[in-house]
């Protein structure tokens, strides 16, 4: 199953500083569309000390869904500009982030 992994990691990391993009997206991204729980899998399976921007992937609604780090994943994209919520929401209509753009 690595494989596709580092296909979801190289994915998330082409996501620029200040801008995020949904689970959903990655999957397709990754060349695995439908696949955005798989997306959710690879991300908790990183280390701490993972060069990957997890925090960059929101759900396809705009909300962390990081049940695990929500207050670091919130402080992570504050610190790069991406406005959230107190909902815990990012305005996908402004940070999203399209690769084929």
């Amino acid at each position: 199953m690595l494989r596709p992994y580092d296909d979801i990691y190289a994915a998330v990391g082409r996501i620029p500083p200040g801008r995020v993009s949904s689970y959903g997206r990655v999957a397709v991204a990754a060349g695995l569309p439908g696949h955005a729980r798989m997306v959710g899998y690879a991300l908790h399976a990183l280390r701490g000390d993972a060069a990957v921007p997890w925090w960059r992937v929101v759900n396809a609604g705009g909300y962390i869904s990081n049940a695990y780090g929500r207050e670091h994943q919130r402080s992570r994209l504050l610190a790069e500009g991406v406005a959230v919520d107190e909902r815990d929401r990012v305005d996908l209509a402004v940070y999203l982030w399209d690769e084929e753009a």
